[in-house]
């Protein structure tokens, strides 16, 4: 019995001082001494790629439904991203995601790009080729999605009018089959070339895209690495051979190329009027959407030495940066919003099906048929034609310039004209360059 009683008295006595040290701690209401709740971050996703709205906003209200953290998406209109972009920038409520294109955008933005190297959406990359680096080292925008572009190809039209994809092999047996077909075009009920329009919905396809082409070829032969001061513009002939080819072996105007869409250019090959239509990957939804099964994409080819060897032109303008000046806790939110997009098995298969290829461990495989052209490529030894058009200095302006000269060019296709169209391109790129660089 004594016993019993020492054993209830010595656990009376520990009860006793448990509710002694509860009195002692901070009532939980005055939160005096308590820690600090986490702040819960929210997202702004300023998007870049129309496209990809629809599918992006879906995204975005499944995540709100998983994890509670609200996510804003909010999409510019093409051609406006870079002035949608500063304005929302000067706004209280600021974008915590958004995009950054080319080196040319990192100098503008560079202040307001968080140092993403260390991240572990970073960790997911399984490439550092599409990624933007500033003078210090430091990523500041990870290239989310690769995208591809050349020429595509009707098939079935190319095959109707007696040819297969294995008779084009560089420029020389382009042209043959280019030519012919045009020569033929009464009697076969369709052209070789859509209209190479230079309306502003069309014109970025020549005027940055195919501008790459000499771009390229001459970075690769100097060893350019990052933007340069100056262009020589030596395969500037290469750049006139295809265009040659573009405005001659269609029967769209080229008096009238300025007024042509970018619209009216694809309807041509939808509705079987054309067999080669130079535009990207991001082309290939919509056009088997459009009933077009038969459908392959070759290099651009323009008459360099090897080109035989040439892949498809691989690259992106599609860099996520998040904002280092919005709060710890937007850009934890913001982050992890973007790994979850790319590891979460469901919202990483909508990507790709929007946006083609991306560059992470997990994702799974694109079923866009001219990436497949693209990879097979490059499987079988061909060189990738890189983005050298992302270094381009005050892009819109020496574009513009450039459209000008190649519009009086096609209306009147002299000697005299493509020595303008030489200038835009060598002492445009310099002019530029200076403007943006002092």
């Amino acid at each position: 019995m004594k016993k019993l009683f020492a054993l209830l008295l010595t656990l009376a006595m520990v009860l006793s001082l448990a509710a002694c040290g509860a009195k002692e701690e901070a009532p939980a209401d005055k939160g005096e001494n308590a820690p600090a709740a986490e702040e819960t971050g929210s997202v702004y996703y300023l998007n870049f790629k129309p496209e990809f709205d629809e599918a992006l906003q879906g995204l975005a209200k499944t995540y709100t439904e998983k994890t509670g953290v609200e996510v804003k998406v909010v999409t510019a209109a093409s051609g406006t991203y870079s002035d949608t972009l500063t304005a929302e920038m000067a706004k209280d409520e600021a974008p915590t995601i958004f995009n950054i294109g080319n080196m040319s955008g990192l100098k503008d933005w560079d202040e307001y790009a968080l140092d993403l190297k260390d991240t572990a959406l970073a960790g997911e990359l399984n490439t550092d080729g599409f990624n933007l680096y500033n003078e210090a080292g430091e990523l500041k925008a990870m290239g989310h999605c690769f995208e591809s572009f050349g020429i595509i190809v009707n098939v079935d039209l190319l095959n109707a009018a007696g040819y297969e994809l294995s008779d084009i092999t560089n420029f020389e047996t382009l042209k043959a089959c280019a030519d012919d077909i045009h020569a033929r075009a009464g009697e076969l009920g369709f052209d070789a070339f859509t209209s190479a329009g230079l309306d502003g919905s069309s014109s970025w396809r020549f005027s940055g895209h195919l501008v790459n082409m000499p771009l390229f070829y001459e970075f690769r032969d100097d060893g350019v690495v990052e933007q340069p001061a100056t262009v020589t513009g030596a395969y500037l002939d290469n750049f006139r051979n295809i265009w040659d080819l573009y405005i001659t072996d269609s029967s769209a105007d080229a008096k009238t190329l300025s007024t042509s869409t970018g619209d009216e250019s694809k309807a041509m090959l939808t509705e079987g009027k054309a067999v080669f239509y130079q535009n990207g990957s991001w082309e290939y939804a919509s056009l088997t959407e459009a009933g077009l099964t038969n459908l392959a994409m070759i290099p651009i080819y323009c008459g360099v030495e090897g080109e035989e060897k040439a892949g498809l032109c691989s690259g992106t303008e599609n860099c996520w940066a998040v904002n280092s000046q919005v709060s710890e806790a937007d850009q934890k939110a913001s982050l992890d919003f973007l790994y979850w997009l790319v590891t979460d098995a469901e919202a990483a298969q909508v990507v790709v099906d929007q946006l083609g290829a991306i560059p992470f461990k997990s994702a799974p495989e694109s079923a866009n048929g001219f990436l497949a052209d693209g990879n097979e490529l490059a499987s079988a030894g061909n060189y990738t034609v890189t983005w050298a058009f992302n270094h381009t200095p005050n892009v819109d302006s020496f574009r513009a310039t450039l459209v000008t000269a190649l519009t009086a060019y096609s209306a009147d296709p002299t000697d005299a004209n493509w020595d303008a169209v030489v200038s835009a391109y060598v002492d445009g790129w310099a002019i530029e360059y200076a403007t943006v660089n002092g």
